[in-house]
């Protein structure tokens, strides 16, 4: 489309840059996913006590609200991605900024904003504030959960070829340490003005100076700034693995392929998994006898292995079939389920630590690597819009998953043994997870 392409050399030519412009977008795809942390769970956790505090709702209604708004987000996200495919990463960026930094205005202003609709005396003010706060989780993951980080991660993904899983390994590295310490980094914000200045300091940072980031730095595709991905001319395959696909395929005929679903399910309960227990982390230890400090101490450990195998396998992935690293992952999740299942003091307790920091130095490099790998680039965004919606809505359900698990049955053990049971199925017919481009290689 003409309109995504004619601004390409403002305010400076890609192609003019000394060296190629790939590595400017990976850092700016990098600081893309880093600025969607409001609309992440940690981003939100943050804060939650400071809404629930100032607007008068209970953990369980703030929670509820939460729910609704991040599944309502994820029914629009295949939408985003056709957008995407239309407009490119950079005009969808601007825009998923723009949304985010008024969301989180509204987020500063919330309190305010629902009494000023209805006294906090009368007897719909709860049910207004319920869905005044839908409503603003709903902005605020479609746009940062979603947009922000499918635009980013795509727009890199379009730019490598050959070493896509490399470039996808640095930029986990940072994507993680930086996630690891946003909600100390939030939290300090808050400390140092308040929890209503830190939103509206976010959104100034996000909807002004990020906007602005995105215009000068994001460019969709290397070859409409007259590039080739990896600033040279590769070959299908590389190291016997087939990188460059023979096909471009449509999302519906993504989803009609097997291997589609054994990749993204095993992401998508990862996802539900990551929220659950992090929701009800200090409760689902403290009923094991572990106190709120060891805990919380999981994160630490959990990063550092993390981020070493997001970089070894973005690396490794260029030159083995993403099957072995599906594998991996649905190994370190059997690992982590069983052991959050029975999780003590001892050995599942640190068996819970390994086999968690394993899917999730996985996931990164699935996410991004799998879909223009196996499907090609001409409908990433549509693809990855699916996917993406797939995983937010399963991220919505993992909290409500465990606590319903805890007050039915008496205890967090059942959700773990029911998300265990479906990996373990997916596990058994794993090995038919091909790269569909096998089938036309010539």
């Amino acid at each position: 489309m003409k309109f995504k392409q004619q601004y390409n050399n403002i305010p400076f030519n890609p192609s003019k840059v000394p060296f190629f412009y790939g590595w400017i977008v990976l850092f700016a795809a990098t600081v893309g996913v880093l600025c969607s942390a409001p609309g992440q769970t940690t981003g939100v956790a943050t804060f939650t006590d400071y809404l629930i505090e100032n607007i008068g709702l209970g953990r369980d209604q703030i929670s509820t609200a939460y729910m609704f708004g991040t599944i309502a987000s994820s029914f629009i996200l295949t939408y985003a991605g056709k957008l995407y495919d239309k407009y490119g990463a950079r005009w969808v960026g601007m825009a998923a900024a723009l949304i985010l930094g008024f969301v989180l205005v509204l987020f500063s202003q919330s309190d305010r904003i629902i009494k000023s609709i209805v006294p906090q005396t009368s007897n719909v003010y709860v049910g207004v504030a319920i869905a005044s706060f839908i409503v603003f989780f709903f902005m605020l993951r479609f746009s940062g959960q979603g947009v922000i980080t499918m635009v980013s991660r795509n727009m890199l993904m379009k730019w490598f070829i050959a070493r896509r899983g490399l470039v996808n390994g640095i930029s986990s590295v940072f994507v993680s340490l930086g996630f690891s310490i946003a909600p100390l980094t939030f939290d300090m914000l808050i400390q140092g003005t308040s929890w209503r200045s830190a939103y509206l300091l976010m959104a100034l940072g996000i909807g002004v100076f990020f906007l602005l980031f995105v215009f000068v730095f994001f460019r969709d595709n290397p070859e409409d700034c007259n590039q080739l991905p990896d600033g040279e001319k590769h070959e299908n395959k590389e190291h016997n693995v087939i990188i460059k696909p023979f096909k471009q395929f449509t999302l519906k005929e993504a989803r009609n392929d097997l291997s589609f679903w054994l990749f993204v399910l095993p992401i998508a309960i990862y996802a539900l998994f990551i929220t659950g227990y992090v929701f009800h982390l200090v409760s689902l230890f403290g009923e094991a006898g572990i106190d709120r400090e060891k805990a919380l101490a999981i994160f630490i450990p959990m990063s550092l292995i993390s981020v070493s195998l997001a970089f070894v396998g973005g690396w490794i992935s260029d030159r083995i079939k993403l099957q072995y690293l599906l594998f991996l992952m649905l190994g370190g999740q059997i690992v982590a389920l069983f052991s959050l299942a029975n999780i003590n003091n001892g050995v599942y307790y640190y068996a819970f630590i390994i086999g968690s920091a394993v899917p999730s130095g996985m996931y990164n490099v699935l996410l991004s690597v799998a879909w223009p790998r196996f499907y090609g680039r001409e409908h990433l965004g549509k693809i990855t819009g699916f996917v993406m919606a797939i995983i937010v809505f399963a991220s919505a359900l993992g909290p409500i998953l465990f606590s319903l698990s805890h007050s039915v049955f008496g205890s967090y053990s059942y959700a773990s043994y029911f998300l265990l049971a479906i990996i373990l199925i997916i596990s058994t017919i794993s090995f038919k997870a091909h790269n569909p481009q096998d089938k036309y290689e010539m």
